[in-house]
């Protein structure tokens, strides 16, 4: 039987949009449990006692996946195309080639960063509140000033129209999806999510534009056509669930043994860690505001787990290597 999956985001979540859409390639039935745009978020800190403060965050059983790029690996190898699931590592048309690693990074330091920032740069600004804003300041370590980021928006969309040139000339040669693959694979959705959260923000419309772009804007049509069709299908059921009920369905569950907690010994010795050391988990670039404390259990070079434990029982919370930073009890960055 597979264990529970549940699925922490608020609905114009970008990053939440994107894992929701791997749910459904996958085909993973799932719960999702809605949570407020800004803080507080008594459903994460004081139901599932967790201080980070980044969304989505998602659960499989037991175990906490805090960032997209651990989820979409947990997810991944969890439930396998062997099993019956859908892929995000299609393979290439004519090849058996599926580029994982090629995808993974092509996602976490291309459109998960420097894409993101100029897309969630068109947001209307001018419309949020100054406890909005306020929130999204702290988040990103800088403060938002609504007149400045309208003042550059002009830029920022010129830039956004370098960017969009460039999946033009990657889909010239007629290919389906971005990296010629059967199906849309972590690449297509990298670049989706990026695009399809904006479609309605000021200035947007003279980017997206079928006659300067088309084989983009036949690529975006394309990808959106697979999700629908594949939803109206009932791949990737979700159940909308509230926090008290979805810490029960979380703690009440077992460890995941098909996702077994990894010891690296050299990367230990690196980090100058042991079992059992009390660190701290930042992200390197947004909310580091809110790092995550527990007893270091897991290490190795794609992720590391800690034990974090609450009121009502103990999780086990794994993050990415990449693009986090583990600190030790003396505050030393590793």
């Amino acid at each position: 039987m597979d264990p529970p999956v549940v699925l922490y985001r608020y609905k114009a979540s970008p990053f939440g949009s994107k894992i929701s859409y791997v749910l459904t390639l996958k085909n993973i039935p799932h719960k999702t449990v809605c949570v407020p745009m800004a803080l507080p978020r008594p459903e994460i800190t004081d139901v599932l006692g967790l201080n980070y403060r980044r969304i989505p965050i998602l659960t499989i059983g037991n175990d906490v996946w805090c960032d997209t790029s651990a989820i979409m690996s947990a997810l991944e190898k969890r439930f396998p195309p062997a099993a019956g699931y859908g892929t995000i590592f299609p393979h290439r048309k004519g090849s058996d080639a599926t580029d994982p690693g090629l995808q993974k990074a092509f996602a976490m330091f291309y459109a998960d960063r420097p894409l993101f920032r100029l897309t969630s740069s068109t947001m209307p600004f001018d419309r949020f509140s100054k406890e909005f804003l306020k929130d999204r300041s702290a988040f990103n370590n800088r403060p938002i000033d609504p007149t400045k980021e309208l003042e550059a928006q002009p830029t920022k969309h010129s830039l956004l129209s370098s960017h969009v040139a460039l999946a033009e000339e990657q889909l010239a040669d007629g290919r389906e999806y971005y990296l010629d693959t059967v199906s849309p694979g972590l690449a297509d959705i990298s670049i989706y999510f990026n695009f399809s959260w904006i479609t309605r923000n000021k200035g947007v419309s003279g980017i997206l534009d079928a006659q300067k772009f088309p084989k983009f804007m036949a690529w975006f049509s394309r990808v959106k056509a697979y999700l629908a069709k594949k939803g109206s299908e009932g791949w990737g059921p979700s159940e909308k669930i509230d926090s008290q009920k979805a810490a029960q369905l979380i703690l009440g569950s077992p460890y995941e043994p098909a996702l077994d907690i990894v010891w690296d010994a050299t990367e230990a010795d690196r980090l100058k860690v042991k079992v059992g050391d009390t660190v701290a988990v930042t992200p390197d670039d947004t909310g580091s505001t809110h790092p995550t404390a527990g007893k270091l259990i897991g290490l190795d070079r794609e992720e590391v787990v800690l034990e974090v434990r609450n009121a009502r029982g103990v999780l086990r919370v794994h993050f990415p290597r990449l693009n986090f930073t583990i600190t030790s009890k003396a505050s030393s960055k590793l």
